[in-house]
């Protein structure tokens, strides 16, 4: 089986989350997608079928399936882009029908956007808070109460805690053990550690224990849900955010949200994507 491998929201030549992509007549059985993300051994593996009107996706990480994964839709786009021709593609999840489009530019680059699933977030509960800030080893001080911790959707829920200091990011350190146990007794894909430049460019970390992934270097689902999330505490971002991620892995990656007005509106996350060798 052909599995093409692109990183997603890469920053020109390098950087970017690697995604594998499996484009098929129909699907394998769910033990051999269960087994073929584990053996590429990258955060996410989306397999996409011919359907009606588009595709049919759906997303394995190397331990879990999961609902929605933002850098592999984008690594996705680029694959149709390379095969179909640009264009936007419908497509169809498990829980969800969205958009992704796709362009090609120079060499094996392309330009890839996502529309995301319908967003909502709500308060985090303080045992919640608790509880999370004790498995990264920060305490209440560290946090910047101006975007207080959420749980926030985009497809996906995700947990977001803003740090007062950049340098409090980079400390992100925590137990994967505990981490997975958390967040798939949650209910949490991932969780967004962010610092705010500015009130338009973020840097962020996220943690995927739920996948038995370590730390992701893109992650477009989060992304959007923190764009959602923004809409909803009235934050001034100005119709549109940049994200920076993966700095602190050596994998730095670029990430733009596009937030429309509307409460729970799609969200569009775009960035470029680029084959990478197989």
């Amino acid at each position: 089986m052909n599995v093409l491998k692109i990183a997603a929201f890469s920053d020109g030549a390098a950087g970017g989350n690697p995604a594998g992509v499996v484009l098929v007549d129909a699907f394998p059985g769910d033990a051999d997608m269960q087994r073929i993300a584990a053996e590429v051994g990258f955060s996410e593996t989306v397999f996409a079928v011919p359907a009606d009107r588009g595709w049919r996706v759906r997303y394995f990480s190397p331990e879990a399936e999961v609902p929605f994964c933002g850098h592999a839709t984008i690594a996705l786009g680029a694959a149709l882009a390379l095969s179909q021709g640009d264009g936007a593609f419908a497509l169809s999840l498990n829980a969800a029908d969205i958009t992704v489009e796709g362009r090609r530019s120079e060499g094996n680059a392309v330009w890839a956007a996502l529309q995301s699933p319908p967003t909502r977030s709500m308060p985090a509960t303080p045992q919640l808070i608790s509880d999370v800030l004790a498995l990264f080893g920060y305490a209440v001080d560290d946090l910047d109460l101006a975007l207080p911790p959420a749980r926030i959707h985009a497809g996906a829920d995700h947990l977001v805690l803003a740090l007062k200091t950049r340098a409090g990011l980079a400390s992100m350190a925590y137990d994967l053990e505990a981490g997975r146990a958390l967040m798939k007794r949650e209910g949490l894909v991932t969780v967004l550690l962010l610092h705010a430049q500015t009130k338009q460019l973020f840097h962020a970390r996220n943690a995927f224990a739920y996948g038995g992934v370590y730390e992701d270097p893109a992650t477009g689902a989060a992304t959007a849900a923190l764009a959602g999330y923004l809409r909803d505490i009235g934050w001034p971002h100005g119709g549109v955010i940049d994200v920076v991620q993966g700095e602190d892995m050596g994998m730095r990656s670029c990430l733009r949200a596009e937030i429309p007005a509307r409460p729970g509106s799609s969200i569009r996350v775009s960035g470029a994507a680029r084959l990478m060798a197989a």
